[in-house]
């Protein structure tokens, strides 16, 4: 049972029921539920009885992170991860043929709401109960979970490595040697001790070989450096979602050069040609030298070896087959879903047909709406107002209309506008009389300030 201070009531009882049973068939389903009736709190019930795994989806970062707060206090024990946009300002790259105008990608990056992505995908990758929140990035270009859990690395007690050998691992896992400043996503190396902080964590792992064996794993505090446990075996996922080997790497290059020759032909102008040959191949060399190049997400079908049009990898290939998926607030968040590839494929094609990217660069993008749809097989829609979809594609709907508390939703009167302001001030010392407190809304900042004039 999720953990709160009161057992549910209302209409909660009934409404959970009704969606375990159908969460237990597999089916499509809607929260009808008016504001304040604990819809997130009947949704917790349900994963608590339940027990799978379960992807909630908001419509902006502020409603995911009070969803990602509430589930955190009604599962203090179970692992509840939050997945947004890791970008605080985020200008992509575009061209404005009009004008010729090329905007480089310019953004800049959240780091701890990125530790909090990759701590998402671990915890999916942990096979422990979890929870995550996320927004409509869910639906974005992440890269392949194979090659996420296939490229961890797995370390043990009395393992044999050699020590040059771990230090390449961790180079290949995308972790960045720093001898001076140890922060996620970096490692150091004194003698025959190597630390490493995982890109999703604040603790630190520290390895220590004897010879070519390891003789001890231990966990530490990143700051006071103090020893917390020592562990028998630890596996580390990659610093970044976007990996790749050796193979596919070299693959990748090949299928790369192979597209760039056939395309430069098609464009039609020999400075469009010049350009794009230019960008792809300073890209290529950087991939071959480092392993990755700025945009790198612009390759991915090449790098995860995609055919053509064929959807990208993103958070929910992380979940599996058995998992909930719950939309909240789904009247606003569907079409958001609806438009997210629409938008993405416009710009890209201005770059595309006008040199500045390969034609697979449209291959880096959301979920179209009807690949989103193959995902939709044990889903709760929850909304006060579900949309027609929602209710059309329902195998039922559980109506929460009754709240905990027994209130009902205040009575609203229509008066008219003559004498407005006089009718307002005498409204407001009613509730003053009484201690209360009123809140007046207006329709624009003016009428607002001289409300308060």
């Amino acid at each position: 049972m999720a953990k709160d201070a009161f057992p549910p009531s209302g209409d909660q009882p009934e409404a959970i029921e009704q969606l375990v049973s159908g969460v237990r068939k597999g089916a499509r389903q809607t929260l009808l539920g008016v504001t304040g009736s604990g819809k997130t709190y009947t949704i917790a019930n349900v994963i608590a009885r339940t027990n799978k795994n379960t992807l909630v989806i908001s419509h902006n970062k502020t409603l995911a992170a009070q969803l990602y707060s509430e589930f955190k206090e009604f599962f203090p024990e179970n692992n509840v991860g939050y997945f947004v946009s890791f970008y605080d300002y985020y200008q992509p790259e575009s061209y404005i043929p009009q004008t010729d105008t090329y905007i480089e990608k310019d953004t800049e990056v959240n780091e701890k709401i990125e530790k909090m992505r990759l701590e998402a995908t671990a915890m999916l990758m942990s096979g422990e109960p979890t929870i995550i929140v996320s927004t409509v990035s869910c639906i974005y270009s992440l890269g392949s979970p194979n090659e996420w859990e296939e490229s961890a690395i797995s370390i043990t007690k009395g393992m044999v490595i050699d020590r040059k050998a771990l230090i390449h691992n961790f180079i290949e896992a995308r972790y960045e040697r720093n001898d001076l400043s140890l922060v996620p996503g970096n490692f150091r190396v004194k003698g025959d001790t190597i630390d490493i902080i995982p890109g999703y964590s604040d603790d630190i792992v520290r390895v220590s070989i004897f010879g070519e064996e390891i003789e001890c794993i231990s966990i530490h505090d990143h700051v006071t450096m103090k020893k917390m446990r020592e562990v028998n075996a630890v596996k580390i996922f990659p610093a970044k979602h976007y990996i790749t080997d050796d193979d596919s790497r070299n693959k990748a290059l090949e299928s790369i050069r192979h597209e760039l020759a056939n395309w430069l032909p098609s464009l039609p102008s020999e400075l469009e040609r010049q350009r794009l040959a230019q960008r792809t191949k300073y890209d290529l060399e950087m991939i071959e030298e480092l392993g990755y190049c700025s945009g790198i997400e612009n390759y991915s079908r090449h790098l995860d070896r995609r055919a053509p049009g064929q959807p990208p990898f993103c958070l929910l290939d992380f979940f599996g087959d058995n998992y909930l998926l719950v939309i909240d607030e789904s009247h606003v968040t569907l079409p958001q879903l609806h438009g997210m590839y629409k938008g993405d494929h416009t710009r890209k094609k201005m770059l595309i047909d006008y040199g500045f990217r390969l034609p697979s660069a449209y291959d880096n993008r959301p979920l179209k709406f009807e690949e989103f749809e193959k995902y939709l097989r044990n889903v709760v829609f929850v909304s006060a107002t579900p949309g027609s979809y929602e209710l059309k594609s329902s195998w039922q709907v559980a109506e929460q209309l009754v709240r905990p508390t027994g209130l009902v939703d205040p009575k609203v009167e229509i008066r008219p506008t003559k004498n407005q302001m006089e009718d307002l001030i005498m409204e407001i010392k009613l509730r003053a009389k009484n201690n209360q407190r009123t809140l007046v809304t207006t329709l624009t900042k003016r009428m607002a300030e001289d409300l308060a004039e």
